[in-house]
């Protein structure tokens, strides 16, 4: 379309918009505000530069592209050399056809005007308007060449593969690079006039190839997914991809309860290895990072692979709940270097309820600015990745892991999502992306959010569902995540089932009492949904230990088993309570007391009294200059049962609590790639951006004086009395010139006072004084 009527610019434009829709705009484009731009004319020039235009680009789906595409093609035959267009509608239409619905064409047009990338030229009617655009239009689009109006945008990508496997040796090893590498590349063949029968010609006439220019060609993006075996992108219907193909085998409930299983089973986990690190604190590389070694051992010492721990430990270490220091007390095998072991902090996570300690570690996971699943992987110098290093840091982690997520939060509750399907409406939704949405990113991330409780049977739970949808800060939001997780979190139980062989079975998560009551008495031999635990001699020695005699052990097992306690499991309980605590050790450094002589003569004749300088001071006593725990561990190792007992003979629990190191703060939320600015900061923009166009418009008043003097004061003294705001001209201390619309409010020592809409307390000094209007 051409036309010789002037054409409406994007400053004017954007005048003659409402401040809502200026706010809106600076909300999308949130580069455009910083710094705030005095007046229209600065912000139409940012909003066209085509740093601004390619930002705004990562916002586009694939629909919208494909509108881009057409308008440029259509632009491009008007002749002009300042701007793309006049387009109208009709033109779009005839070159996107019934690729895309003109309601969904009416959407983008809108979207695209209301972003400031197009906008209403005034060369057409009301009714069928003309649009255009900047020349730095094509910076929006995620590739140089126009692949969705190229000779593959309507072929089947069945029919793309067919061709791929027909081509030569040549040719489909120059496409296999530039389907793993950049997808542009340069050749003297690109030329028109090429020999038509070089591999880079004949590419471009099977239409693989797009001739960017004369020595620049690029990769078609859909034959590059196939070349890279991802999901093709599928470019014949603009539509966006089927996410689901409907209700799967389980319902919401299921899906809510086998994510909270998966919730607690990761927070059971996350006790283990806090347990293990207390006891063995993991060594820190000398880049800062936690080894594939260490990785390994804390594997091994938990029952779990490397890459759960992977991502426990980086959960926890966003938490604060590991961190790297020196531990206290010192552990038994340590080489005095920093190590990474749980904080203090961790002794309060620990009573914290299920669902608030869920929802901790999952909104850590949301915002992490790494991804765990990536530890082991090389880095570009052959190098493994280590946990908690600097190599696994990206700052785009946590945007882009939403970014993965939040197609579900669009499919039905409970209807499954493939990876294939994930990965479909990633490239639909985020073309700009496009080499990073693989099967293996998008199904790493939904397993990290699967083993989180968010995802399960391929859908997003309740909870999940409610935390990804939460605004930052907003206590109604945690609120409601936290209930969602308690109603989906099973019924505590607060009996277990004793069996012949000696082991508890619990058919469920236990109350917190009980909880503390069977780990002090069994160890855990397997967890899941019904967790088994088995009672054995060190077991009840280390419940006796903490106190409890044989009668409450007895007791507990009568009271909380629904199944009859077997005798067998009787007579060893009181068998170890009858043989524990015969011997009594005490602080002197530490004190040896038995009631019965010859047991204690054994004692001073074994290796034990040696190893620890045990000295006689009566037959029913000995003493040692060893810690009372250092003590009792070597008569333990010397086939002894003693227990510790303090000043008044009580017992104590000689248990260790495990290394420690201090807490620091959390760790800040990770910033996202764009910037944000709030409704309230995009309204104070546009006020700003109001008075800088008022000041700065041509003179209109009827009475105005230039330059200082009586007759600048005597205006000034006539918009004191009527009330006026008048427009002035100032130079400042350093030469500046500026223009306000100030409301005046006084005149006094030479000084001009007033409010204007940026300076609610302005001073003006009158001979600076330039010119004054009044309005």
């Amino acid at each position: 379309m051409t036309t010789d009527r002037p054409l409406r610019g994007l400053a004017e434009a954007l005048a003659d918009r409402s401040d809502e829709d200026l706010a809106a705009l600076l909300i999308r484009r949130p580069d455009l505000a910083s710094p705030p731009p005095r007046g229209t004319g600065v912000l139409a020039q940012r909003a066209l530069s085509a740093a601004s235009i390619a930002l705004a680009g990562d916002s586009l789906d694939l629909a919208a592209v494909a509108v881009l595409e057409a308008f440029l093609d259509c632009g491009a035959d008007t002749g002009r050399h300042d701007l793309v267009g006049p387009v109208t509608r009709d033109d779009l239409v005839a070159r996107l056809g019934r690729r895309l619905k003109r309601a969904e064409l009416d959407a983008r047009l809108a979207d695209l005007a209301a972003q400031g990338l197009i906008w209403d030229s005034g060369a057409g009617t009301a009714r069928k308007p003309a649009w255009v655009a900047g020349i730095h239009l094509g910076a929006a689009l995620p590739w140089r060449g126009h692949h969705l109006l190229g000779p593959l945008a309507t072929t089947d990508p069945g029919e793309i593969r067919a061709l791929l496997d027909g081509l030569d040796e040549r040719p489909r090893e120059l496409i296999a690079t530039l389907s793993s590498g950049p997808s542009l590349g340069r050749s003297r063949d690109a030329a028109p006039d090429a020999d038509p029968a070089a591999p880079v010609p004949r590419l471009i006439a099977a239409g693989l190839l797009a001739r960017i220019d004369e020595q620049t060609v690029e990769l078609v993006p859909m034959a590059g997914q196939l070349l890279r075996g991802e999901p093709p992108l599928t470019t014949a219907i603009l539509a966006p991809p089927v996410l689901s193909e409907g209700p799967g085998r389980f319902g919401p409930d299921a899906v809510d309860a086998a994510g909270a299983g998966e919730a607690l089973e990761f927070l059971r986990h996350a006790d283990a290895l806090l347990d293990v690190l207390g006891n063995t604190p993991a060594a820190v590389l000398k880049s800062g990072g936690l080894g594939i070694r260490e990785l390994r051992r804390l594997a091994k010492a938990t029952g779990l692979s490397v890459g759960r721990i992977g991502l426990l430990v980086e959960v926890l270490a966003a938490q604060r709940l590991i961190d790297s220091g020196l531990p206290e007390p010192e552990p038994a095998e340590w080489s005095g270097d920093e190590a990474f072991a749980p904080t203090v902090a961790v002794d309060t996570w620990l009573h914290t309820m299920p669902e608030r300690r869920w929802h901790a570690a999952a909104s850590a996971w949301l915002d992490l600015p790494r991804r765990p699943w990536q530890i082991g992987d090389t880095d570009r110098d052959g190098n493994t990745i280590a946990a908690l290093s600097s190599e696994l840091f990206d700052a785009a982690a946590a945007l882009t892991r939403r970014q993965v997520l939040a197609p579900l939060l669009d499919a039905p509750p409970a209807a499954p999502v493939e990876v294939d399907a994930l990965v479909a409406a990633l490239t639909w939704r985020h073309p700009r992306q496009l080499r990073r949405w693989t099967r293996r990113f998008a199904g790493e991330t939904l397993r990290e959010a699967r083993e989180l409780g968010l995802v399960a049977h391929g859908s997003l739970t309740g909870p999940g569902r409610a935390l990804l949808t939460a605004a930052p800060d907003d206590d109604a939001a945690t609120a409601a995540a936290l209930a969602a997780m308690d109603t989906a979190l099973p019924t505590p139980v607060d009996h277990f089932l004793v069996q012949a062989d000696l082991t508890l079975m619990v058919p469920g998560p236990m109350t917190a009492e009980l909880a503390e009551q069977v780990e002090a008495i069994a160890d855990l031999e397997s967890g899941g949904a019904a967790s088994v635990y088995r009672i054995s001699e060190d077991s009840l020695r280390r419940a006796l230990d903490s106190g409890r005699s044989g009668s409450e052990i007895t007791a507990l097992l009568t009271n909380r088993s629904r199944t009859p306690v077997p005798q067998s499991l009787t007579y060893l309980v009181e068998d170890v309570a009858r043989r524990h605590g015969s011997l009594r050790v005490g602080v002197a450094s530490a004190f040896v007391r038995c009631e019965d002589p010859a047991l204690l003569a054994a004692v001073l004749s074994s290796d034990v009294a040696g190893e620890v300088a045990l000295r006689a001071l009566a037959a029913t006593v000995a003493v040692s200059p060893a810690p009372v725990r250092d003590v009792v561990e070597a008569l333990r190792r010397g086939g002894f049962a003693p227990a510790g007992e303090d000043s008044s003979g009580a017992l104590i629990d000689l248990r260790s609590r495990g290394a420690r190191v201090p807490s620091r703060p959390p760790a800040p939320r990770a910033s996202q790639r764009r910037a944000r600015i709030a409704p309230g900061q995009a309204q104070t923009v546009v006020a700003r951006l109001r008075a800088a166009d008022r000041a700065d418009e041509p003179p209109r008043g009827a009475v105005r004086v230039t330059g200082g003097g009586e007759s600048t004061s005597a205006l000034i003294q006539l918009a004191l009395r009527t009330g006026r705001p008048v427009r002035l001209g100032y130079v400042d201390a350093h030469g500046a010139a500026s223009r306000h619309v100030v409301t005046p409010r006084a005149l006094q020592a030479g000084q001009f006072l007033g409010t204007s809409e940026d300076t609610p307390d302005a001073r003006f000094s009158l001979h600076r004084i330039t010119s004054l209007e009044l309005l």
